[in-house]
C-alpha cells in the first residue's frame, strides 16, 4: 500500500480523486493501492521549558538562557490531532512507502518530516512536489516523485529556523517579562526574531512623524502658452531670495533654448509572487495582508491559480511551452484582452522566464482553470493576477518623452510631457483609474500636452511664487510595511534591486501576513483606516528593549539570508544555531546588567 500524507482534508480529497482513492474510511480515503490521510496543519510542535526540565516550569531568570541540550518535538494537546495522529500512526504501520503531499514550501516539509519521526515511520518516503492542484499537474507530480532525501535541506531550513525562534523568543520573552514584572499584572512582554524588529519599524515611523518639524519652501514656477515651466533650482529656503528672483523675471520674456525628444519604451509590470501582490491587493481594495493569503490559498485549492507562497516573480522556461494554452482557457473570461494576442507567437522574454531565478516555485499565475463562481474578494484578486499574467506577453508601452528647456535673464526653467506611441500591456490596464503620476505625465490616445516648441521662440509668462511645507513620511499601512520587510526597512523602488534584496527580507513571504496579524492581536499596533500606528504598550516595549540586535532590521535580514543558504545547502544549520545561543547567552547577560527601569506611567 502506498500511503499518501496532506497537508489538511480538502487537498487530501483531490489528490485521493486523481489518484482512484474513492472509498472514505474514518481519517482516510482508499483505493486503487493507495491511502490518503492527512495532518491539519501543524500537528506537531516543539516541546516547551516545562517539558525539559521542571525547573524550567517557572518563569524566573535564575534558570536564563534556557537551552536544551537536544530539542525535541511533541504532539499538540488536542483529543482531535491526537486522533488524526494515531490514524497516521497505524497506516504507516502498514504502507510500502509514505509519499509526502505535504505544502511544497519550507514550512509543509517541517510539518510532515516531524510527524514521521513522531510516529516512527518504518517505511521509505518519496517526496509529491506540486505547484498547481489541477488534475494534470497532480498526475504529473505522481509521475514525477522525488526521493525524500533531495529535500532535506529545506527541512533543515525550516527545523533551524523553528529552533532559532524558540530559542530567541522563548528566552527573550521570559528575560524582559521577568525583568520588568509585566507578569504580575497579567501581561507578557512578547518578542519575537522577526515581530520584534517589524514593530521597531512601526515605531520609529511613527515617532519620526511626531518629532517631525515642518520647513517651509518656495518654487518659483511660470505659465508660458498654457504650459506650465518649473525652476530647475528647485527650492528656494529664502522667500526673500524668491521674490527676489521673481521680481527680476516678472517683465522678462521666456526664451526656449532647448527642446528635447526621446523615444523609450516601459516593459509590463512584473509577474506576482506573495509579497506584491499583497501589496497591490492592499492598496487598490484595502484587503489585509492575511485575507489575500487566506483567499489566495482558496483560489489554488480550488485549481485556478498556482501555489501561492512563492518568493520569485520569474517563470521556467519549461512552461513557456504551455503558455498558449492557459490564454485559450483564459479567452471565455476575458476575451477582449485576449484577442490581440491572438495568432501571435507568445512574447518570451528574460524578466518573464529565467530558470536561474526560479527555487521551489515559480510566480503566481491562472491555471487556465475558469471558476464557476468567486466571492467578492476572490473574484478581484484572481482578475488582478489574470491582468499582469497576461499583461506580461503584451510588447511595451512605447512612448516618446519631450522636455523643453527655457532662460527668463539666466534663471533656467523647464517642462516635460510625455506622449505614449503605442499602448502595448497599458492596454490591459485602460480601464482602471489612473495613477496621480500617470494624469500628470500621460494622455489617453497619444495626445500630448505639451504644444509644439520652436527653438528659440519667445514671449511673455507669467509667473508665480509657491509656497509649500516640508511633508514627514507616511504612516506604514499593510502594504508598504510588507515593502519594508522584504527589502530590511530600505526604500526600493527599482524592480531589480527589489529582487536582490528580497534575499535579506526579513520574515518569509508565507509567514509576513501573520506576524503583522501577531502584532495587531497583542495590542501593540492598532489600525486607523489603512494606517498602521504602534499603541502605547508596542511604543514601550520597543523603548523598554536597549538592545538593538532585537530591534535590528538589518541584523534580522541578515539571518534570513543564512536561513535561505541553509535550504541550499551553503551554511551549516548548526553553525546558525551556535551563533544565535551564543547571542541569546549576550543578550541575557546584558540585560541583566542593565539599569533600565519603565518610564513612569508606562502602559505595561
Amino acid at each position: 500500500m502506498k500511503l499518501c500524507i496532506a497537508e489538511k482534508p480538502s487537498v487530501a480529497r483531490q489528490i485521493a480523486a486523481v489518484i482512484g482513492a474513492t472509498h472514505t474510511r474514518e481519517g482516510y480515503m482508499e483505493g486503487a493501492g493507495y491511502c490518503v490521510t492527512w495532518t491539519y496543519g501543524h500537528l506537531c510542535e516543539l516541546k516547551e521549558p516545562k517539558d525539559y526540565t521542571p525547573a524550567w516550569r517557572k518563569w524566573t531568570l535564575v534558570h536564563l538562557p534556557m537551552i536544551p541540550p537536544r530539542f525535541g518535538i511533541k504532539l499538540k494537546d488536542d483529543d482531535g490531532i491526537r486522533a488524526q495522529f494515531e490514524v497516521i500512526r497505524s497506516l504507516m504501520q502498514r504502507a510500502d512507502v509514505v509519499i509526502n503531499c505535504g505544502d511544497a514550501g519550507q514550512e509543509g516539509e517541517l510539518i510532515q518530516r516531524w510527524v514521521m519521526q513522531l510516529a516512527n515511520n518504518p517505511a521509505p518516503v518519496k517526496r509529491l512536489w506540486l505547484s498547481s492542484m489541477t488534475n494534470e499537474a497532480i498526475k504529473e507530480a505522481f509521475n514525477n516523485l522525488a526521493p525524500a532525501e533531495k529535500y532535506d535541506s529545506l527541512y533543515y531550513a525550516g527545523m533551524t529556523r523553528a529552533v532559532g525562534d524558540w530559542l530567541l523568543g522563548i528566552n527573550a520573552t521570559r528575560l524582559y517579562t521577568v525583568k520588568y514584572h509585566p507578569g504580575q499584572y497579567g501581561k507578557i512582554l512578547s518578542i519575537g526574531r522577526v515581530q520584534t524588529p517589524t514593530l521597531a519599524l512601526i515605531v520609529d515611523r511613527y515617532e519620526e512623524i511626531q518629532n517631525f518639524h515642518p520647513q517651509p519652501y518656495w518654487e518659483i514656477k511660470t505659465l508660458y502658452r498654457g504650459v506650465t515651466f518649473t525652476s530647475t533650482k528647485g527650492r528656494y529656503n529664502d522667500v526673500k531670495e524668491a521674490n527676489a528672483v521673481l521680481e527680476k523675471i516678472r517683465d522678462a520674456e521666456l526664451k526656449v533654448t532647448k527642446i528635447d525628444k526621446k523615444k523609450g519604451k516601459e516593459g509590463p509590470p512584473r509577474l506576482f509572487d506573495l509579497t506584491s501582490l499583497q501589496v497591490e491587493v492592499n492598496k487598490k481594495f484595502g484587503y489585509s495582508a492575511d485575507d489575500t493569503l487566506k483567499t489566495l490559498q482558496n483560489l489554488y485549492e480550488r485549481k485556478l491559480v498556482t501555489y501561492p507562497r512563492v518568493d520569485t516573480t520569474y517563470l521556467p522556461d519549461d512552461l513557456y511551452s504551455k503558455i498558449p494554452d492557459i490564454m485559450n482557457k483564459l479567452y471565455a473570461r476575458v476575451p477582449d484582452l485576449i484577442t490581440p494576442l491572438a495568432h501571435k507567437k507568445i512574447r518570451k522574454s528574460k524578466k518573464v522566464f529565467d530558470n536561474s531565478k526560479i527555487t521551489d516555485h515559480h510566480a503566481i499565475i491562472p491555471t487556465g482553470e475558469l471558476p464557476h463562481s468567486l466571492s467578492v474578494s476572490e473574484g478581484l484578486i484572481y482578475d488582478l493576477i489574470i491582468s499582469r499574467f497576461i499583461a506580461a506577453f503584451y510588447p511595451d508601452m512605447e512612448y516618446e518623452q519631450t522636455t523643453v528647456m527655457a532662460d527668463i535673464l539666466g534663471h533656467k526653467f523647464k517642462a516635460t510631457g510625455r506622449v505614449i506611441l503605442k499602448d502595448g500591456w497599458k492596454f490591459v490596464y485602460q480601464n482602471d483609474a489612473k495613477d496621480d503620476k500617470d494624469e500628470a505625465s500621460e494622455t489617453a490616445n497619444g495626445k500630448t500636452l505639451l504644444p509644439p516648441f520652436i527653438l528659440h521662440e519667445h514671449g511673455p509668462h507669467t509667473p508665480e511664487l509657491l509656497e509649500k511645507q516640508t511633508q514627514p513620511p507616511k504612516l506604514y499601512t499593510e502594504g508598504t510595511l510588507l515593502n519594508a520587510m522584504e527589502t530590511a526597512g530600505k526604500l526600493v523602488d527599482d524592480e531589480d534591486l527589489r529582487e536582490v534584496m528580497k534575499q535579506k527580507g526579513i520574515g518569509r513571504p508565507s509567514t509576513r501576513a501573520s506576524i503583522i496579524q501577531t502584532l495587531l492581536q497583542r495590542g501593540y499596533v492598532v489600525k486607523q483606516r489603512k494606517n498602521l500606528v504602534p499603541t502605547d504598550l508596542g511604543i514601550t516595549l520597543i523603548h523598554t528593549i536597549q538592545n538593538d540586535l532585537l530591534k535590528s532590521v538589518q541584523l534580522t535580514g541578515e539571518w534570513e539570508y543564512k536561513l535561505r543558504q541553509i535550504e541550499r545547502n551553503e551554511y551549516s544549520p548548526v553553525a546558525f544555531l551556535n551563533e544565535l545561543k551564543e547571542m541569546v547567552q549576550d543578550l541575557v547577560e546584558d540585560v541583566l546588567r542593565s539599569k533600565t527601569t519603565l518610564p513612569k506611567g508606562n502602559p505595561i
